[in-house]
Formats: structure tokens, C-alpha cells, sequence
């Protein structure tokens, strides 16, 4: 026999259009925020996004490059700009450096490219050192 009350009880709920509108908004919302850390990472040839100016790290970062010669575009993210910081990385991983409009990486990857001597043609590759 059939028992109609078995099949209730595993039947699954479809989702509603609101389910699907929201996940839309959440996903052009993401991509709006992926368009607008790629425009500001073109816009000059050394991008740094920090989370905060009294960071370390970020002044480490501001004076690698200033010590190079390379005059580097900072953007000081806030604290409840957490969508635009995952989308770059996970808050540990900043600050994160774009050379030339592409993603390099946090700070670690770019002290060793600087260690392995490739920072220096990345950086001339871009436009941001002349020598």
C-alpha cells in the first residue's frame, strides 16, 4: 500500500522566487564589488588595498615600493567592508598588492618575489619602475 503520509514527511519544500531573486541580488552584488576592486586595481601600475593605515604591514608594503622608487596607489578599506575583503582574501592576507592590474598577493608573495629578484621586472613590465 501507498501511504501518503510517508511521502509527505520527505517531500522537500521548492524554493521560493524571492529565494532566487535574493541569491541573484547576492551574486550581482559580488560581482559589483569584483568590477570595482578591478577598477581600482587599474588604475595605476601598483595598487595596495590595507585594511588600515596604523597597519605594520601595510606601511612596510608603502615603504618597499617608496624605497624603490615606485610611487604606489593606496586603498584603505573599513572594517564593515568584510564582502569587498573576502572577495580580495581573508582579512589575515592583507595587505593584498595588484602590479600592473593583476592580483600578486599579500604580502609574503611579494617579499619573495622581491628575495627572488622577479619584483623588479614585474614592476618595470607594469610601467612603475623606469630603471
Amino acid at each position: 500500500m501507498f501511504n501518503q503520509e510517508k511521502l509527505m514527511h520527505f517531500q522537500v519544500e521548492q524554493p521560493s522566487w524571492s529565494y532566487y531573486m535574493m541569491r541573484r541580488e547576492r551574486r550581482t552584488m559580488e560581482e559589483d564589488q569584483m568590477e570595482r576592486i578591478m577598477s581600482l586595481a587599474t588604475q595605476s601600475a601598483v595598487v595596495i588595498f590595507s585594511i588600515s593605515s596604523t597597519s605594520c604591514m601595510c606601511h612596510a608594503m608603502k615603504s618597499l615600493f617608496s624605497g624603490m622608487g615606485v610611487n604606489a596607489m593606496v586603498h584603505e578599506l573599513d572594517l564593515d567592508s568584510k564582502p569587498f575583503i573576502r572577495l580580495l582574501g581573508n582579512s589575515t592576507s592583507l595587505p593584498v598588492v595588484f602590479i600592473g592590474g593583476k592580483l600578486v598577493g599579500s604580502m609574503d608573495t611579494v617579499l619573495a618575489f622581491h628575495i627572488n629578484g622577479s619584483l623588479v621586472p614585474l614592476l618595470k613590465h607594469a610601467g612603475a619602475l623606469w630603471l
